[in-house]
């Protein structure tokens, strides 16, 4: 065995990739699906494997305009974490990092989800108030959470400024031991190679351009390929689900904004854990090949592009400076934005629409990558049934409506 096994790794080294085989299929669209799902991120890609897995769904296709994993899937910071105030909240994406825990194996694909705990530090009385709070709720809610002091915080973190004479000092944080990080392009890939084995046709390189909608019912979607019928359209876009959702004559209650980050030059490890601040307004991680991954917040308008205004990024760095002087040596090597949708309770919409057979996953704003696998199970649950998932029912777009709103600005109130 350890001979064959050898020899395979000697033979892929010297092919220079020639012989290995795709990990999914490029396959040309049907005329007809039962679903079609667009968006090709890390939600889409995830409803279409639990759609064929769970629900045996799988004359489906994921459309998308890219490549798969290329919109916001790749472009965020990749923060897994479960502690929301909001007992619905905090319920859906507790359900969601506990598939994260077993994510790797359910796939056969290693996303590289690592627990190394997230901190949420307070800069003030306020802050711990609400932090004392926050993990309080948690814990009532069966969601691991811990308040530390300064001194707990600087062993956890020892290049943190804990100064007591420091601009913003450091009164204590919240410490979620499970909470993480994860692989962001192996998120995508595991789930794109897991539902195409399933049979789910992915297509990439094709636009939406237009929603078909006959008696209040979609019929299909229009593409950049020609017309593809479907008895379900669910739409899972991120930041350009107004436009989809204007296709079909609705109008969503979200606004769409570049969210920024960036990417320093590889270090030794020096940061084992995942820092945030609100008061601040940074949160950094060290990723596994050693760069120093920075989120910075949205901007102010909104809008599609993916880039960003420079003022955003100079107070996001002026941040990790105040938090960590020893990294205003450290240079940056890379900026990008992605675009999220917000909603006013900076809670996402997921579930049925006045339009029959149509469905929308979208507003995650902040949280969305912590939640995919949550959102992909509870999202095809709802498409298969057509009815909410029980964890989905209190995100439905009837909710602004009728006033239950689940305000999460508290836990969600930055860019993460």
């Amino acid at each position: 065995m350890e001979r064959y096994s050898l020899l395979n790794l000697l033979r892929h080294a010297r092919s220079h990739h020639e012989n290995w085989q795709p990990a999914w299929r490029d396959p040309e669209p049907k005329p007809a699906y039962d679903v079609v799902i667009v968006g090709g991120g890390g939600h889409g890609l995830a409803t279409a494997y639990y759609l064929a897995k769970r629900h045996g769904a799988t004359n489906v296709a994921v459309v998308e305009k890219g490549w798969l994993g290329g919109g916001n899937t790749g472009r965020n910071t990749t923060i897994v974490r479960s502690n929301y105030l909001r007992e619905e909240a905090a319920h859906l994406y507790e359900f969601a990092l506990k598939l994260w825990e077993g994510l790797s194996v359910e796939l056969n694909f290693n996303v590289m989800f690592s627990p190394r705990g997230v901190l949420n530090l307070g800069h003030s009385l306020q802050d711990m108030r609400d932090i004392e709070r926050r993990v309080n709720a948690n814990r009532l809610n069966g969601i691991d959470g811990e308040v530390l002091t300064p001194a707990e915080v600087q062993a956890k973190a020892p290049l943190i400024n804990c100064s007591p004479t420091a601009r913003y000092p450091v009164l204590g944080a919240s410490w979620q031991p499970r909470g993480g990080v994860a692989r962001h392009d192996a998120v995508a890939w595991g789930y794109a190679r897991a539902a195409d084995a399933l049979g789910v046709d992915l297509l990439q390189h094709t636009e939406v351009v237009d929603i078909r909608v006959e008696g209040g019912r979609a019929k299909g979607v229009e593409t950049s390929r020609g017309f593809i019928k479907a008895d379900k359209v669910a739409c899972v876009a991120a930041g350009h689900s107004s436009l989809l959702a204007a296709m079909a004559g609705l109008r969503l209650p979200i606004e769409s904004r570049p969210l920024q980050a960036l990417a320093s030059e590889p270090l030794k490890p020096c940061l084992d854990t995942v820092v945030m601040s609100n008061a601040v307004h940074c949160y950094i991680s060290q990723s596994d090949k050693g760069d120093l991954v920075i989120g910075a917040g949205t901007d102010a308008y909104n809008g599609y592009g993916q880039r960003g205004s420079f003022h955003v990024l100079e107070h996001a760095i002026q941040a990790v400076c105040e938090l960590f002087p020893a990294f205003s040596r450290v240079r940056m090597n890379r900026q990008w934005g992605g675009i999220v949708d917000i909603c006013p309770d900076a809670c996402p919409i997921i579930g049925t629409t006045p339009v029959r057979g149509l469905y929308f996953n979208c507003g995650w704003g902040t949280g969305g990558f912590k939640s995919t696998p949550g959102s992909g199970y509870v999202f095809a649950d709802t498409v298969a049934n057509d009815r909410p998932h029980p964890l989905a029912a209190p995100f439905a777009l009837e909710r602004f409506h009728t006033g239950a709103l689940i305000d999460e600005h508290g836990a969600a109130g930055v860019a993460h």
